[in-house]
């Protein structure tokens, strides 16, 4: 299956976007991510693909949209799946913590630690506000993008 991709600039610097053509989101790394995606050789580059999630990310850092609406293609296990619905539900401007979290998708609270594997394997950073997740006494933690990122798109927010 041929992967398509963007980039787009942005106050986190160059986003890079893919997808498999169907016009859905697969992924959305920033540049040094921990466990982001870089671009291959064999990939086609097709802005086009991927205009409606350009608009909606511009939108979004000039502070004029506050939820995505696009459609998503990732891949996980069951329980990431029900962590990265339960980031999904996170609104603009709040936090969450870890444990919170965890007891909204009915984990126990001896589950924070796989909560966060989870949550460090979202693919779609920013789109899937995993930035809006921070430590119970109100830290900022763990994010793969970096805390900088974490700290700028949590003050865009109004979060901090």
């Amino acid at each position: 299956m041929t992967t398509y991709y963007t980039t787009l600039d942005s106050p986190l610097g160059e986003l890079l976007l893919t997808g498999d053509g169907s016009g859905a989101l697969g992924s959305l790394s920033v540049p040094g991510q921990k466990g982001g995606r870089t671009v291959e050789p064999e990939w086609r580059r097709d802005p086009a693909a991927f205009a409606e999630a350009t608009a909606q990310l511009r939108a979004y850092f000039a502070g004029e949209l506050k939820e995505f609406d696009l459609a998503f293609r990732t891949e996980g296990t069951e329980f990431r799946e029900r962590v990265w619905a339960a980031l999904d539900a996170v609104p603009y401007g709040a936090t969450t913590s870890y444990g919170a979290l965890a007891a909204t998708i009915g984990a126990s609270r001896a589950a924070v630690r796989a909560v966060g594997g989870a949550i460090g394997a979202n693919p779609l950073l920013v789109v899937r506000p995993c930035h809006r997740v921070i430590g119970a006494d109100g830290s900022l933690t763990g994010y793969a993008g970096g805390l900088e990122r974490k700290r700028l798109l949590l003050g865009l927010e109004g979060a901090l």
